[in-house]
């Protein structure tokens, strides 16, 4: 099989020839750009600049040579933007390795730390010497809100002021044409599985707004304000769905969105919360995105413990979740696939990046790995990545040896 048909097969609850694999196909499976550099060196690799795609996150892009070693099966749309090197300006990752980050992206080196800047200047995210990633430290709708300039606004937040490729280059009518060539190239240059990340939160949009202990106030005290802020977000978005899609629906594969609903003990909200106000405009924005592009499936981002809301997000119209946070209450990958597997595929759950990627021996990791794949991969509908990003604290050994056995206990026959 192709990786396409690998991961499309997955998708549809078919058992492919085998487990479906990914690495950096959506800003949530990728790679810290400290421990990239570190796993190049690993596989003895020849040295390529380090290219910083995600600037909040930190995350690299992960070259050819590395997406074809660990059998990758999925990539991201992103990838085929900002290819010029007047795209990307020089850095220094805080272990001192030199890299790139993409050129629109405003960088101030302060006493103690780095901070990002909006294009009016203001700071909106640091990155406090001996931290590895960027922080939001400025909240648009703190002292109040304004929901008639809502995009406005977005541009005074750090979340999405700071964009990844290809950012400001999509920007305007040029920018979808742009848009729209570049995902036409992409599909014509793999044969892998290609993910459109659009975006789309709703509970994180006020999260990133009002600030997490405001909004969820929002939520419980002033619904009819909350909920004409989610009114005017989906408000937003649609439009923006409908330009995006319109571009580049022809050429990928899979929509993402993303809302990370859950805690580590459960749901930031209650079922009935989340049937109120986001079950509704989701089911909205993800009927939309069929009705554009037909073919294409719909996942979800959605860290944290979320057992309780998957009802609700399958009867939405959600195809995929990812990245299943198997060390969250409720997670657990038997219990998951036992009660859901047959309406949801998990793009996840492989490996806890927790403890035992970050702190476990090469040999614990792979034992790990195996035991998730067998439990995850019956029937299909099992995608395998682990639980989120590779943060740049895990050694290099172990993400071969995540990799290599899931590679091998990934087969069907």
């Amino acid at each position: 099989m192709t990786s396409r048909e690998r991961v499309l097969a997955a998708l549809n609850h078919q058992e492919p020839d085998r487990v479906p694999l990914d690495l950096s196909g959506h800003r949530s499976s990728g790679i810290a750009a400290i421990a990239y550099a570190r796993l190049r060196r690993e596989l003895g690799l020849p040295t390529r600049p380090i290219r910083v795609y995600d600037p909040v996150q930190q995350l690299a892009i992960v070259d050819d040579d590395v997406l074809q070693r660990f059998h990758i099966d999925a990539i991201e749309l992103g990838r085929a933007f900002a290819l010029e090197d007047r795209h990307w300006q020089e850095w220094t990752l805080p272990d001192g390795t030199p890299c790139l980050m993409p050129s629109w992206v405003r960088l101030r080196r302060e006493p103690g730390r780095w901070t990002v800047l909006s294009e009016s200047g203001r700071v909106l995210g640091q990155m406090p010497d001996g931290v590895l990633y960027f922080e939001q430290i400025h909240f648009p709708f703190a002292e109040g809100d304004d929901l008639a300039h809502l995009p406005e606004h977005l541009a005074e937040s750090m979340w999405h002021a700071v964009a990844s490729p290809p950012g400001p280059l999509a920007a305007g009518s040029a920018g979808l044409n742009l848009l729209a060539e570049g995902a036409r190239r992409l599909r014509g240059q793999t044969d892998r599985l290609i993910i459109g990340l659009f975006g789309g939160n709703l509970l994180e949009l006020g999260q990133m707004l009002y600030r997490n202990d405001n909004f969820l106030m929002l939520l419980a005290a002033e619904p009819h304000r909350a909920h004409a802020f989610l009114d005017a977000a989906v408000a937003m978005y649609l439009p923006s769905l409908e330009r995006f899609l319109g571009a580049v629906g022809p050429h990928i594969d899979v929509v993402l969105f993303g809302d990370d609903l859950g805690s580590q003990r459960g749901p930031q909200v209650s079922p009935v919360m989340y049937r109120e106000f986001f079950q509704p405009r989701e089911r909205l924005m993800w009927a939309r995105a069929r009705q554009l592009a037909p073919h294409l499936k719909i996942m979800l981002h959605c860290c944290g413990g979320v057992r309780e809301l998957l009802p609700g997000l399958i009867e939405a119209g959600l195809d995929t979740i990812n990245p299943v946070q198997i060390s969250c209450q409720g997670m657990e990958a038997a219990g998951l696939k036992r009660d859901f597997g047959a309406q949801l595929t998990f793009w996840g759950g492989g490996c806890d990046t927790r403890e035992i990627l970050s702190h476990g021996t090469a040999e614990r990791v792979a034992t790990h790995v195996r035991e998730q794949v067998n439990t995850l991969k019956p029937g299909g509908g099992f995608v395998f990545q682990q639980v989120h990003n590779i943060m740049a604290d895990v050694p290099p050994a172990n993400v071969v040896a995540m990799f290599d056995a899931a590679f091998e206990a990934g087969r069907y026959a």
